[in-house]
């Protein structure tokens, strides 16, 4: 079976992409995917706020040497700041080991002179860069249309700091997704990542104390990053990408199937190692072999809404006759 796809315009030999997490922030953590058949890794993030604050002392110390600030770009003077060169370090470790792609990660949550450092990071080599944008409708200090326009100022700032393709990763937070997701295939991206996880907090009843919960996703989620994948598959200018609840290689199949070019998983291999690639990428190619399909290419969005037979299943109808009674001896 040929598993290659094309992601980000990145020749990949499988759909299949390690996300990012503590899985991928280091060299040896990333040969260990490469060597078990991952298509791609997304490295650790690098949070804006980490850049941001390491940048200031970098600002202080070009002033404290005499540098001219109002002509200072931040990389002419020398990098010093710890998790920076860590960061960049480590793509172009990772890249001298493997031969998959390896993109980088940015979390980030509002435009801030960080954007400078996208520049660093290709030079260091990353094949891309991925945008964590994390953005929860808790701010009660901007509107709706602030927050959205603010996806398009980093946008804008990243890609005229950057020939790499750029890929967006969010959340369904949105006031208008499927519009909103349409719009930001439109804006220059290469691919949209559909979706990230927030973290999802606990009480500790006893400590009276705020706990994580959630930790990791849940086979369960799948069905939200499914049903916006097969929605949008066939109305968007850029690649998309799933994520979020892809614990097996049904799941694989069943987002390749709803219009994804590639399938990202992160707690699945939490749980059972990076060798649990090597599981998934064996059961998308007996599902294939049992179904004639020689390549990805074969069976791509052949479930997606405009695809599908039967589209209503991904609008309110199909929850009316679900709900309505049809459905409820499969509930039983």
């Amino acid at each position: 079976m040929d598993l290659t796809t094309t992601y980000l315009g990145l020749k990949l030999s499988s759909p299949i992409i390690a996300g990012s997490s503590g899985l991928t922030n280091s060299v040896e953590k990333v040969e260990k995917l490469a060597r078990n058949g991952v298509g791609a890794v997304v490295l650790k993030s690098i949070f804006e706020e980490e850049i941001a604050f390491e940048l200031e002392d970098i600002l202080k110390e070009a002033e404290a040497a005499g540098v001219n600030l109002d002509q200072f770009d931040y990389y002419d003077f020398h990098l010093k700041g710890k998790k920076l060169d860590h960061y960049i370090s480590l793509i172009q470790e990772s890249k001298k080991r493997v031969s998959i792609p390896v993109i980088a990660s940015i979390n980030c949550v509002y435009s801030h002179e960080w954007t400078a450092f996208a520049r660093r990071i290709e030079q260091a080599g990353a094949d891309a860069i991925e945008l964590n944008m994390f953005f929860l409708p808790s701010d009660f200090t901007r509107s709706s249309q602030e927050q959205e326009s603010a996806y398009f100022s980093i946008i804008d700032k990243i890609l005229k700091s950057v020939s790499v393709p750029v890929a967006l990763k969010i959340s369904y937070y949105f006031s208008n997704l499927g519009p909103m997701i349409q719009k930001l295939s439109r804006s220059g991206v290469a691919g949209l990542v559909l979706f990230n996880r927030f973290f999802s907090p606990d009480i500790d009843i006893e400590n009276l104390t705020i706990k994580p919960s959630f930790v990791f996703s849940t086979p369960a989620e799948l069905a939200i990053s499914l049903r916006w994948i097969a929605i949008m598959a066939q109305k968007v200018d850029c690649d998309l990408a799933a994520s979020t609840g892809v614990h097996d290689g049904a799941a694989v199949v069943k987002q390749l199937l709803a219009g994804a070019t590639a399938v990202q998983t992160v707690s699945s291999l939490y749980r059972k190692g990076p060798e649990h690639i090597k599981t998934l990428t064996d059961s998308l190619k007996s599902w294939m072999q049992a179904h004639s399909f020689e390549k990805i290419a074969d069976f791509r969005g052949k479930m997606s809404q405009d695809a599908a037979a039967n589209p209503a299943v991904y609008d309110r109808v199909q929850f009316m006759r679900y709900f309505g009674g049809e459905g409820e001896k499969d509930i039983a």
